[in-house]
């Protein structure tokens, strides 16, 4: 599964913030039978690359995963050597763009600013995380629209929830990563499973789906 597959299957992205291994699966088939088919755990989760590990062994056939909070080549590389195959960032670093894109890593690099978006692009992504979205607005993203390559997918990252995703989708955006709103450490499997099935029926109903 590519992850324009993924997208169009539902364009959410579950950020695992702080998970620990040993339930990375349980949660991971949660999501997956929610309807989620991509995933990133942040790598300042405790041992996030043997999660990423455990996940793309055992999903990884029907899922996108990857790793978020990428800072440096450094992460890019351990990435690719445990199966990660997106790169999520909070800032746009080119160094880190480019090492992704070499090594057949999707990057997904945040950004805030038209300035910021455009250096994104030039360093070569496709996929722009707007972040943190609650201090932006779809007014913002529906002008960047004007002016950025079509081929360009914005994500929404941060402050996103049922009743404010069709504005967003409205003015432009692909998707949605979501954190702390789906997933906290020690949150039991049902609870995270229907908080799951919650957000991809709204976000569904938000595409006229």
């Amino acid at each position: 599964m590519t992850l324009e597959d993924a997208l169009n299957a539902c364009g959410l992205i579950a950020i695992l913030r702080g998970i620990a291994p040993a339930e990375t699966v349980g949660v991971g088939q949660a999501l997956f039978d929610a309807g989620i088919r991509i995933v990133e755990v942040p790598l300042n989760s405790p041992d996030p690359f043997t999660s990423i590990a455990a996940l793309q062994k055992a999903l990884g056939d029907r899922m996108v995963v990857g790793a978020g909070t990428v800072l440096s080549v450094q992460d890019v590389n351990m990435l690719a050597e445990h199966g990660g195959r997106i790169s999520v960032s909070p800032n746009a670093n080119a160094t880190v763009i480019k090492r992704a894109r070499d090594l057949g890593i999707e990057p997904l690099p945040g950004v805030f600013t038209p300035t910021e978006a455009f250096a994104a692009i030039e360093a070569g992504t496709r996929h722009l995380k707007l972040f943190p979205a609650e201090v932006s607005s779809p007014a913002a993203i529906k002008a960047w629209k004007a002016v950025l390559p079509a081929h360009i997918h914005i994500h929404a990252v941060g402050g996103i929830n049922a009743s404010n995703m069709a504005e967003w989708l409205a003015c432009g955006v692909t998707g949605f990563g979501i954190g702390s709103n789906l997933y906290k450490p020690g949150k039991a499997i049902a609870d995270i499973s229907k908080t799951a099935r919650e957000f991809v029926s709204a976000y569904k109903t938000a595409r006229g789906h």
